[in-house]
Order: C-alpha cells, then structure tokens, then sequence
C-alpha cells in the first residue's frame, strides 16, 4: 500500500512553500509521525511528517521547488516493512535532535573558528542563506612545543594586537618570534581576509522565502505608512535597583528569571489602554480599535528576524510574560515556531540594545501602527534637583503611523512608558 505525502495547510494567508530539505533519502525506512522533509514558508519553517510507516518510496519534488498547498511532495510504501520486526512501534519513536548546520552567529561575539582554507577560483555557483560573519575572530593555539619558540614580550604584544603567530616567521634563535618580529608584521601589508581568499572578492547567495518576505514587508511599511519616529530617555535606576532586589526571590519562587523585557511590555500596556489609537490599525477607510493587548517580540535568528505575540498581556503576571517570552525566544532560535505565533500582535517592542545599539528607528510592523525600540543602558550624566548625578540611562524610540496617531498621541504614550519605568511601583498598581 502505498500513502501520499502532501503539502499540509500552512495557516492564514500562506498558500506556497520551498521544500528546504529532505530529511529521509530514498528507500530509507520511516516510522508514521517521523518528519520526512522541511518546508520553508515565508514566515516559519515547518516539518512533514510521513503518514505510516514503511519505507520512502518517491520523491516528486526536488530541495529548493516551490510547491502549494495540497501538492504531493512523495509516497511512502507500508508492504515492504509491514512484517519488519526491526522496526519499532510507533510509541517507542523519538524524532531524532534537528541537526544544526550552521551556528548561530552573536553579534560582537562572532564564533572563533581556525581552520585551513583552500583558495576556490571563479566561484559562480549560488548557494542558500547562511548568516555572514563579517569580521572573524582567530583563536590562537599555541602547544607546549609552540610556546617554547614565542619569547613572552612577543606572546603578550600579539594577544594584545590579536596577531595570528602561525603567521609569523621568528628571527630569534632557533627560530623564536621575537617582540621586533611581531612590531614587523604590524607595520607590514595586511592579509586578505579568510572569506575573500575562500569565496574570492565576491559572494551570490541565495535570499531565503523568509529573508525575502521580510525585506519585502519592510519596504512596504515605508511606502504605505506616514512613518515617524519620536524620542525619550528614561532613567532606569530604580528598575535596575528593583530587579537587583528581588531577582533571586523572582526566580525561588517562579522558575525563571526577572528580566527588564516585563517591565517594558507592563508599561507599553499602560501606555496603550490610556491612547488606544497606538494599538489601532487601519483597515481601509476605517480605524480599528483593540481591546486587547497583544505584544509581538522582535526575536533575531540565523534564519532572519521573527516577532512572536506575547497574548493578552494585561491580563499576565511578570512571571507569566518572562516565561513566556523565554518559551517563545527559545522557539524561535530553534526553528519551531508556528505561524499560530506569530499572527494577532497589536504592538511591537524591539530591542537593539542587546546588540550595543545606542539609538534607532524601528520601522513598523504592518498592519500594527507603532513599535517602540528598546536600547543599551549607558551611565550618562543628568541633572537631578540642580546637581549633575551619573544614571544608568536608556534612551526609546517609537516610530508610529501618523495617518492614525497624532504626535501628542505618541509623544505622551512615550512619556507614560517613560513615568512607569521610572516608578516601577506603578506598574504594580496599573497606574
């Protein structure tokens, strides 16, 4: 007998895929529920499960192929393993780990990587997305053989300088790299870098549906949106101070830590009920306002950005939103979250801060109205009663629509946010 395998409904709206891998070859065995190949959309990415077990018969459609919703992908035949006594009941199957073919990269702490690279001329082939590291960073490993041929004054200038010694030739006895030899190589031409002596002077890479819905949606939010942008700066001493407090008792008492992401979305909600244009959108020729607060989290990953929806936020807890974004954040990064995550956000908190991001303007999230940019926290110098005192400071941004919300409108939700994060005592009693 033979069973189909099909393209599953992808959710609201989405109507095509790219088949990004298959996970089983041809004429492996499988077991009912086992994923059988992903499926790139151009919001997540989704697993096919094969419909019995037996063995992987066909594969109709090739690894980078466009297919629609109902399309048939392959057929996986039950009679050959039907009286297989090696093959497990299906209770007993655990999907195998999703291997990770590429790590995530952070932002100024970029993966350190050593290997020998091999020159690769006329380089034209296109290849997938993989996240670029623009600058890498050379992980020195120096033997005991190794450290007997670097004097120490040569050893601390190139920790210092970040200088490759396998690149360095010693003139000392016996072939010791000497401090003078380091003080050469600095003032000598620089290498080309690992990437451009790997890929050559260029590199084509091949957008992912993701990657392209994503520059697609932003390009749309400037041209169909009257996008501005207003600014604040919010003393954050006596959250921190707050945090520092309790957050040893917070996570005791509730499995998780306190975060500042919590105080941020009980403010946005304040700050929302009071101008509810904010947590408007527009629909046609009409405003449609929300009653409910649904949060989207910018979340950054390998594969691009997604923002999945914190929902009915006034009616959380602290703990309840910290463990939800935890929940939501660790989804997103592993590639599982769903389309039901990511759709019915009413407002959008992004934050550029984790990556030493100073100052901003986030661009909205269609079909929401206004998105408030979050930022690193600086000790800055202000002036408190007449004298200059150094605060721990965080500056915000809201860029909104202005076809729907009027500059007082959004100068004055900026300023609650600003009012609550400054007393966070008020966001206990919602005021």
């Amino acid at each position: 007998m033979v069973e189909k395998i099909t393209v599953p409904t992808l959710g609201e709206s989405v109507t095509e895929a790219t088949v990004s891998k298959w996970l089983k070859s041809q004429g492996e065995k499988v077991l009912a529920d086992e994923p059988l190949v992903e499926l790139e959309t151009d919001k997540v990415n989704i697993e096919v499960p094969s419909p019995t077990n037996g063995v992987l018969g066909s594969i109709k459609v090739k690894e980078g192929e466009t297919v629609n919703v109902g399309s048939l992908l392959g057929t996986v035949n039950d009679s050959s393993v039907s009286s297989d006594n090696s093959l497990k009941e299906v209770k007993d199957y655990a999907p195998p780990k999703k291997k990770k073919d590429i790590k995530e990269p952070k932002l100024f702490e970029e993966e350190i990587i050593s290997k020998s690279i091999i020159l690769k001329k006329n380089q034209t082939k296109i290849k997938e997305e993989e996240p670029l590291i623009l600058e890498q960073v050379h992980e020195e490993k120096i033997t005991k053989k190794e450290k007997s041929q670097v004097s120490p004054s040569a050893r601390k200038m190139a920790e210092e300088s970040k200088v490759d010694l396998s690149r360095v030739k010693g003139t000392g006895k016996n072939g010791v790299i000497l401090k003078e030899d380091i003080m050469s190589l600095m003032g000598s031409k620089p290498a080309p870098t690992d990437r451009k002596i790997e890929h050559g002077p260029e590199e084509r890479v091949k957008m992912t549906r993701l990657r392209l819905t994503i520059a697609k949606r932003l390009k749309e939010a400037q041209e169909n949106a009257a996008m501005l942008t207003t600014f604040n700066e919010v003393d954050m001493s006596e959250v921190i101070t707050m945090r520092n407090q309790y957050k040893d008792e917070f996570q005791n008492n509730y499995g998780v830590k306190l975060g500042f992401m919590s105080f941020f979305v009980k403010a946005c909600v304040i700050g929302l009920k009071n101008y509810p244009a904010i947590n408007a959108e527009i629909q046609g020729e009409e405003i449609v306002y929300k009653n409910y607060y649904n949060i989207s989290i910018a979340v950054g990953t390998d594969r691009g950005l997604v923002v999945p929806v914190l929902r009915e936020t006034d009616e959380m807890s602290f703990a309840d939103i910290e463990k939800n974004i935890g929940s939501l954040g660790q989804k997103a990064k592993d590639g599982k979250i769903t389309i039901e995550d990511l759709q019915g956000g009413t407002f959008t908190i992004t934050n550029g801060g984790i990556y030493g991001s100073m100052l901003s303007t986030p661009i909205l999230n269609p079909p929401q109205s206004a998105v408030l940019g979050m930022h690193n926290i600086i000790q800055r110098p202000v002036v408190i009663d007449g004298k200059v005192e150094v605060r721990p400071v965080m500056y915000l941004a809201l860029s909104y629509d202005h076809r729907i919300i009027d500059g007082k409108e959004a100068v004055s939700f900026l300023k609650i946010v600003k009012e609550s994060l400054e007393q966070p005592k008020r966001l206990f009693l919602n005021i």
